[in-house]
């Protein structure tokens, strides 16, 4: 009952100023009623009265990690690692607060807390991900072996090595990586979306297109899914699918110059010149010259189907 604690622990330090203890339990007190500033500041006081106590640096460690305070935070869990050079606690703390600073350090913290809590899943999981970004891909791999080592295959684990795989530009690989992660998981979009994706980078259309499917299948408004598709329909060739997925999409945004393109090529390619020119001149004013290929070869085009339609008036 912290409304009954306060009062009582306040006089208790009143009456033993130069003891820690008092001021500790006031400020757990006041944390759990929730007057999280005085609860740092009773804290603050019960450290500064005994700073080789390891309870009230922890506890002022944790509510600046709350408070967002990230390097106050920091400092106070580096503060109780020099009492106790191997407290998990602390140790993750020093980690979560660079991390939460976005300090490239904050990878070698997590490393030095696994060194001690080795089944902490959560924490390797997060290593493994700032290693993905700052693309040390091979070590961000070893942690993942290590993790797995000796379990049964994991979905989560496997979406990590799967994405690991991607930014290597090893796609055979991915492709087996997903392939289990299906089988532990086949209703979930997203893993057949991304094998779809895959095959599209592996120029293999027809599993591209059956993947995608799939996906759609289970989550039919994502446009990712549909953008896709309609990327391995062009690929392969068949513009009035090519055309029908465009049209999926359109429903949904508004088309930008990228798409018009597209539309334009494919209408072309059907002997459909209307339509084609229409599609050129969109592409055109939505493009604005960024594109400076694809504006040379609409503008050509453009030429050639005018004097196509004039020649059938």
């Amino acid at each position: 009952d912290p409304a009954v604690a306060v009062p009582n622990l306040r006089k208790a330090v009143e009456l033993l100023p130069s003891q820690s203890r008092p001021r500790y339990l006031l400020g757990v007190a006041e944390e759990r009623g929730g007057d999280i500033p005085a609860a740092a500041e009773s804290f603050e006081g019960a450290y500064r009265l005994d700073p080789k106590n390891l309870e009230p640096v922890l506890h002022l460690a944790n509510l600046y990690l709350r408070l967002k305070r990230f390097e106050d935070a920091e400092k106070k869990f580096r503060s109780a690692l020099e009492i106790e050079p191997h407290n998990t606690e602390a140790l993750l703390g020093v980690a979560e607060s660079l991390d939460a600073q976005k300090k490239l350090e904050a990878a070698e913290a997590y490393r030095r807390y696994l060194a001690v809590a080795a089944a902490d899943s959560t924490a390797r999981a997060r290593l493994v991900h700032l290693l993905v970004e700052q693309q040390q891909y091979d070590v961000a791999l070893a942690e993942l072996d290590r993790a797995d080592a000796g379990q049964a295959a994991n979905l989560n684990s496997l979406r990590l090595r799967a994405d690991i795989e991607v930014a290597q530009k090893k796609y055979g690989d991915a492709i087996v990586t997903l392939s289990k992660a299906i089988a532990i998981s086949p209703g979930d979009a997203e893993l057949h979306g991304g094998l779809g994706r895959i095959y599209i980078e592996k120029r293999d259309f027809p599993s591209a297109l059956k993947e995608l499917k799939v996906a759609l299948g289970i989550d039919r408004k994502n446009l990712a899914y549909w953008k896709d598709l309609s990327t391995a329909f062009y690929l392969s060739g068949d513009c009035p699918s090519t055309l029908a997925a465009l049209d999926e999409i359109a429903k949904a945004e508004t088309p930008g110059p990228g798409p018009w393109f597209i539309r334009a090529l494919c209408y072309d390619k059907l002997n459909q010149p209307k339509p084609a020119l229409d599609a050129y001149q969109k592409f055109l004013s939505l493009d604005q010259g960024q594109n400076a290929d694809q504006v040379w070869q609409a503008q050509e085009r453009s030429k050639v189907l005018r004097k196509v339609l004039e020649h059938k008036r």
